[in-house]
């Protein structure tokens, strides 16, 4: 799915009236499922990816890495399993992250098995520890593991900033209806390039 952005942003004029300033000593960056089973559906966000990670590092603000996988079906896999007719196995190659990702030694690993971030894992008590209040989102699915985790963030009064081009999904018509759902109700959208300016601009004051 390649977007063309500028088409994006007129679309979504109306879901970007709310703005606010990501915090960046309260903030971390969830990047969600790049692993080698969603490449394809990666690529034309990664290098975006790639820098909003690096400008966050550069902040110093928490990144953390979720990796979905399942360790049986049977037991583990719930309704995915009988929707999906297959799962991400743990230790497959399909389950490892994308050979363009690097895991640094300050990030954090978050293991899933639902398409919230939130759902039977330690991410709450990791955000709470930290004193987070703000959560940027980017990675994969737009309209199901980075949805689900934007909502359940905001039911649980995080401030959530979902990434425009920093996200991606099978179909256009799924991504912009993500991101128009999202803005009406539940997060502010950002490009990555705007993330980047707001992150440079609060270093500099």
């Amino acid at each position: 799915m390649k977007l063309d952005l500028q088409d994006v942003l007129i679309e979504l004029e109306h879901y970007r009236e709310r703005k606010a300033r990501v915090d960046p000593d309260h903030a971390a960056l969830i990047v969600i499922d790049m692993q080698n089973y969603f490449r394809r559906i990666v690529l034309p966000i990664l290098e975006n990816i790639l820098e909003v990670i690096r400008f966050c590092r550069g902040r110093e603000i928490p990144v953390i890495f979720t990796q979905h996988g399942h360790t049986d079906p049977v037991s583990d896999g719930g309704l995915l399993r009988d929707w999906w007719g297959e799962l991400i196995m743990d230790g497959t190659e399909d389950w490892e992250f994308l050979p363009e990702i690097r895991i640094g030694p300050k990030d954090t690993v978050l293991p899933k098995k639902r398409y919230s971030a939130f759902f039977q894992t330690d991410l709450e008590r990791i955000l709470q520890s930290r004193g987070i209040r703000d959560l940027i989102i980017s990675g994969v699915m737009t309209n199901l593991c980075c949805e689900t985790t934007a909502r359940d963030a905001f039911m649980k009064d995080y401030r959530v900033f979902f990434l425009i081009d920093g996200t991606a999904t099978r179909r256009r018509e799924l991504h912009l209806a993500t991101l128009k759902n999202l803005g009406f109700g539940f997060a502010y959208l950002l490009t990555c390039e705007e993330l980047a300016q707001m992150l440079k601009s609060s270093k500099e004051q």
